[in-house]
């Protein structure tokens, strides 16, 4: 087994890898079908009703915060996806019938959205923290970037299937495939072996459970700045359906199939993202500072793009960019949060990264609304560049940044002494022998 894809050695996370990858594409099956249901069927071409859609399904992800963390931390995680795919399904078949039988209106969808936001708040850091539980911990990080690249192998398949069946029987049955495709996730969690799981400290049922996540991360200003990136590109920058569907059906005058197309261009820089973030053997501060520019410049050459086809040329660097911010920033929370506390971190993290949506969503939406989607794709690319500034003035006051110049390496960079500001005294003399061994390899490579 090659170091990208070392977690599939184990049979847990192969069946788990397997099922996930089957119902993602249904996932993107239906959020294909749905935004362009909303904006060219149930609107006439609303980005603003896209956002509140959005924000619909991942608001009560941040209401529902305090407790989704904790029943990840108490409850059987297997059987607890078990409940919530089962849940998810059934709405998915649900929505299905009400757009077969052409009863489905803006609101009945909205009500939908919000019942599926609410399953999805407590399904998501069930199932961001079982990822620690199929895999051993040296294996995290990998079945971290993993899942992403399953998920966005999926974003290229799915919304170009989605695309192709709009136009041919209507976003009717895609909502039937999609509710079909969560009985693989719930066959694999059938054959999950739960004597192979990681052992793993449960939340007890004392009082200050609900809050002990909220102390334990602010005792962590590493995963704080963490999270506070996350909150920018979250809310302003990772709004993609309202990008590329008004950005194809209004700047470009393009039907379903290149919308579809659009999203599947993009998850090819997804991919590749994913699949370079599973060769790290673990996440570094130094990437996520890098993707979060990287990301910033890609919005800004996409709000530029002159033609459809050089668009999507540029959509597959928003993808790459975007992919190694967030696979970054997953791992390095989830890498490095005590295990009693994984679940109730891992719903703060995804509440703070979903939960802006509903504030912005509906902000981007309407500016693409007002002046335009380009100007839209240009708070993403600002979201990039925000994030950037928080990293670098936490690292330069915090952390002793120091960016060193060498005439014989011009571009070389390095964050010199940077110990963290918490922890126990060996934890700190540990990553203080790691920096200064990385910084002594710099310094023999430089002088090679």
């Amino acid at each position: 087994m090659t170091a990208m894809f070392r977690s599939l050695s184990g049979r847990n996370y192969r069946i788990w890898f397997a099922g996930a990858l089957v119902s993602n594409i249904g996932t993107w099956m239906q959020r294909t079908a749905q935004d362009w249901l909303v904006l060219t069927q149930l609107t006439h071409d609303d980005a603003v009703a896209v956002g509140v859609t959005m924000a619909l399904q991942f608001g009560p992800q941040l209401l529902l915060l305090p407790w989704t963390g904790l029943v990840a931390d108490r409850f059987d995680r297997r059987r607890m996806l078990m409940l919530t795919q089962g849940l998810m399904g059934l709405l998915g078949l649900g929505l299905a019938v009400m757009v077969l039988t052409h009863t489905a209106t803006l609101w009945s969808l909205y009500g939908f959205a919000l019942a599926l936001g609410v399953v999805a708040a407590f399904d998501t850091p069930v199932r961001q923290a079982f990822v620690s539980d199929v895999v051993s911990g040296e294996h995290v990080s990998n079945a971290v970037a993993l899942n992403s690249a399953s998920f966005n192998a999926a974003r290229l398949v799915g919304p170009a299937v989605a695309g192709v069946l709009i136009a041919a029987v209507g976003s009717g049955w895609v909502f039937v495939i999609n509710a079909a495709s969560f009985l693989a996730v719930l066959i694999a969690l059938r054959f999950v072996d739960p004597t192979q799981l990681a052992d793993r400290p449960k939340a007890g049922r004392g009082k200050g459970q609900l809050v002990a996540g909220f102390a334990y991360v602010r005792t962590r200003p590493d995963i704080v700045v963490v999270l506070c990136m996350i909150f920018v590109v979250g809310t302003f920058g990772v709004n993609f359906p309202i990008f590329t569907s008004t950005m194809a059906r209004i700047e470009f005058h393009r039907g379903a199939g290149e919308f579809g197309l659009l999203n599947s261009v993009m998850a090819i820089g997804s991919v590749l993202g994913a699949l370079l973030s599973a060769r790290r053997d673990k996440p570094r501060m130094r990437t996520l500072v890098l993707a979060a520019g990287a990301f910033g410049l890609a919005c800004t050459a996409a709000a530029f793009a002159p033609t459809y086809w050089s668009f999507a040329v540029v959509l597959v660097f928003v993808g790459l960019a975007s992919l190694t911010f967030m696979t970054t920033a997953n791992a390095l929370v989830q890498t490095t949060t005590k295990p009693a506390m994984r679940g109730r971190v891992m719903a703060l993290y995804m509440a703070i990264f979903a939960g802006g949506t509903p504030i912005g969503a509906p902000i981007v939406g309407g500016i693409a609304d007002a002046w335009g989607p380009r100007w839209a794709i240009g708070v993403g690319a600002l979201s990039g560049f925000v994030a950037l500034a928080i990293a670098v003035v936490w690292l330069t006051r915090f952390q002793h940044l120091r960016l060193r110049y060498d005439a014989d390496t011009p571009l070389h960079l390095a964050v010199t002494h940077a110990i963290p500001v918490v922890g126990t005294r060996a934890a700190r003399t540990a990553v203080r022998r790691d920096l200064e061994r990385d910084e002594a390899v710099a310094d023999r490579s430089s002088a090679v």
